[in-house]
């Protein structure tokens, strides 16, 4: 223990910076490159006016100047806080080949324009990657019924809006990129459309290892596709050793974490469209934290069913009754007012061109609702006249809207007019979002989510796929004031501190150090920080976490430097290979190593040889060439040179098994000597 405590005790004067910076402005550039947009206009209608200059400024900054804290930060419906590019430090991604799965109905749509938004930041994600000076490649899907709209054709038109030469690539890969006749470092590149390949929608894993072949980030910017499990948002993540979301994705995913806070009242949900029995689960959700129910599609039949108003046989749907009585029962549990619609725009069945308006309780045989009566848009418009949160998903929308009538629009008008005031206005929905953008072009005061399928999968509290599928990052702001007595001492962490024995004795002896823990086991946790209570422990201190994603997170934030990083018997699932060193991965390695004050130790342990050998291959391959053995030991460590055994490890020594140790440390200069696979191999091995 003295060699290495000795060093511990010397004074270390990096200074680790911060990489949680906001993303820099890109620097003013103006793009020579002239697209021929001829086809793609041909095959999307209208055409698209081009600015010849770009000039990225401070929406992305102010969008994000907050975090987003959650029931008090705790993780809502499944949805963890993940890690954003916002976050990922711009320096790793210099010389990276990132692959960003774009929002192709944002990108490559008819009416892009640069001042909203979300059309900004989707955008934002591929000028701040190209910025940074990362090898972009672009993966997407987009619909067509035209063959004129090949791979060509779309890059042609990104180049158009990127202002940057976008080239198309054949085929779904991008292994190799650097031997691409022609390539060049200032292209962005784009793989084939990924539309109808039946390997993606059926996440093949094998298809994904293609598409991902080569690629070290993978970022994803394509909320819409985040409920579907398909190979180019998650199976692709299995194969790159970073994986974050882009700003576009940041934000649609802040829109609909937003919609589970209750802090503003009242909060009211505006529900159109049909199919209740699909839908039904959400409205547990809701019920808990809206005020009031307005009902404005075909779904409002079937409430005004269970509430025992008069509906036509052939407006009921059966199906959904008893859903429907339960969303009765329970807004009366609540206290929740439900709203439906009081009288109806109806067409004759005989004669498409007669239109009466109708009373909901009134409605007559030969005539079918087509919108929105007067009284009940009237109604709708005094109850949410004191609204200070309002959410309106799914379409005003019953049979063959006539263009006489026009109440979705009204409440399009209705609600741009509340959102200009102190009312939090979201809109979910394709047809809901493009009525909102044709009453207002300010949309700066609107939440928009454009497609509907994701937020009611969200609100029937089910896991979105596309989320889960990105790296893990620590919700809360860490006040390191409150955890230890001297917080700017020189920090140890213990990475799987399991029951804790070992750091505990570990802050007993070393007064002059500070001592984390991070153990993904809730209930270990919960235990160490007892100890640390009862032994009156001012400067260890214990956090539940998965630290291969969190690390960076947590660590980056401490006000003192990192001398220390232990990683000790980490336990293997023989059962499943692929699995068994999953926590030694290279993103956790990277960040160990960014982290680590000059001259700091990595001390790794195991008691299964093939575990050992592993660890150390991995910090050698991916350590960034900053990590050398201590001494250059080419055998194990008899030792521990910490002094201090962990409960496990003393359990192997007592049935005299052996232990297999080593202590990297890290240099003050990047070594310039590459190491090859072959050697790595045979150092592990040793």
């Amino acid at each position: 223990m003295a060699q290495l405590m000795n060093i511990l005790h010397e004074p270390v004067f990096l200074n680790i910076s911060c990489f949680y910076d906001f993303p820099k402005l890109l620097k003013h550039k103006t793009c020579s490159y002239v697209p021929k947009l001829a086809k793609f206009h041909k095959s999307n209608g209208a055409l698209l006016a081009m600015q010849g200059n770009v000039e990225l400024a401070g929406p992305v900054v102010n969008l994000f100047n907050h975090k987003i804290y959650i029931n008090n930060g705790e993780e809502l419906n499944g949805i963890p806080h993940i890690q954003t590019l916002r976050e990922f430090p711009r320096e790793e991604l210099f010389g990276k080949v990132v692959m960003v799965r774009f929002e192709s109905n944002i990108l490559l749509k008819q009416e892009y324009n640069e001042k909203n938004q979300s059309d900004f930041n989707a955008l934002f994600t591929i000028k701040y990657l190209h910025e940074a000076g990362a090898n972009v490649i672009l993966v997407g899907d987009w619909k067509t019924n035209t063959s004129e709209l090949h791979t060509a054709t779309v890059a042609d038109f990104l180049s158009g809006i990127l202002q940057r030469q976008v080239v198309p690539l054949q085929g779904i890969s991008c292994n190799k990129l650097s031997e691409i006749n022609g390539f060049k470092k200032e292209n962005i590149y784009l793989l084939e459309n990924l539309n109808n390949i039946k390997d993606e929608v059926a996440n093949c894993l094998k298809f994904a290892r293609v598409l991902s072949s080569g690629v070290d980030i993978f970022v994803n910017d394509s909320f819409s596709n985040s409920h579907k499990v398909l190979a180019s948002t998650v199976g692709v993540t299995r194969f790159c050793y970073a994986r974050i979301a882009g700003f576009h994705f940041e934000e649609k995913l802040r829109f609909v974490k937003n919609l589970a806070e209750a802090n503003k009242k009242p909060y009211v949900a505006i529900i159109g469209g049909g199919n209740l029995a699909m839908k039904a689960a959400s409205f547990r959700f809701l019920a808990s934290r809206c005020q009031c129910f307005i009902f404005v599609g075909m779904m409002s039949f079937q409430i005004m069913n269970a509430l025992g108003v008069p509906v036509p046989i052939d407006l009921v749907d059966r199906k959904a009754f008893s859903e429907a009585l339960d969303i009765v029962r329970r807004a009366r549990d609540n206290n929740l007012q439900i709203l439906y619609p009081k009288d109806f725009w109806c067409r004759n069945k005989n004669d498409p061109k007669q239109l009466h308006v109708f009373p909901s309780h009134g409605l007559l045989d030969g005539w079918v609702p087509i919108d929105l009566g007067p009284v009940s848009l009237d109604e709708i418009g005094t109850m949410l006249t004191n609204c200070k949160k309002i959410i309106w998903i799914g379409p005003v929308k019953f049979a063959n809207r006539s263009e006489h009538t026009n109440g979705a629009s009204k409440l399009a008008k209705i609600l741009v007019q509340l959102s200009q005031g102190n009312c939090e206005t979201t809109i979910v929905g394709t047809t809901a979002c493009n009525l909102v953008r044709q009453e207002t072009s300010s949309l700066s005061s609107i939440n928009m989510v454009e497609n509907a399928s994701v937020v009611w999968e969200f609100l029937k509290g089910r896991k979105l796929p596309g989320v889960m599928a990105v790296d893990r990052a620590y919700p809360f702001e860490i006040n390191w004031n409150n955890i230890y007595s001297v917080p700017t001492q020189s920090l140890v962490v213990d990475i799987g501190s399991g029951n804790g024995l070992f750091l505990l004795e570990m802050a007993k002896r070393r007064k002059d150090l500070n001592f984390l823990g991070l153990e993904m086991n809730e209930k270990l946790v919960l235990r160490c920080l007892d100890s640390i209570q009862e032994f009156g422990i001012k400067n260890g201190h214990f956090i539940a976490t998965n630290a291969t994603s969190t690390f960076r997170s947590i660590v980056s934030s401490y006000q003192g430097e990192l001398v220390l990083v232990s990683i000790q018997c980490p336990n293997p699932d023989f059962n499943k290979p692929e699995h068994r060193w999953r926590m030694l991965q290279r993103s956790l390695i990277e960040a160990v190593v960014d982290l680590l004050a000059s001259g700091g130790k990595v001390f790794l342990q195991s008691d299964v040889k093939e575990v050992a050998q592993k660890m150390k291959e991995h910090f050698m391959r991916y350590g960034k060439g900053k990590l050398v053995l201590e001494h250059g030991q080419s055998d194990w460590l008899d030792e521990n040179p910490l002094g201090v055994r962990s409960d496990w490890e003393k359990h192997v020594l007592e049935r005299r098994a052996p232990m297999y140790r080593m202590m990297f440390s890290k240099s003050s200069e990047k070594s310039e000597v590459l190491i090859s696979n072959e050697v790595i191999q045979k150092v592990a091995s040793s």
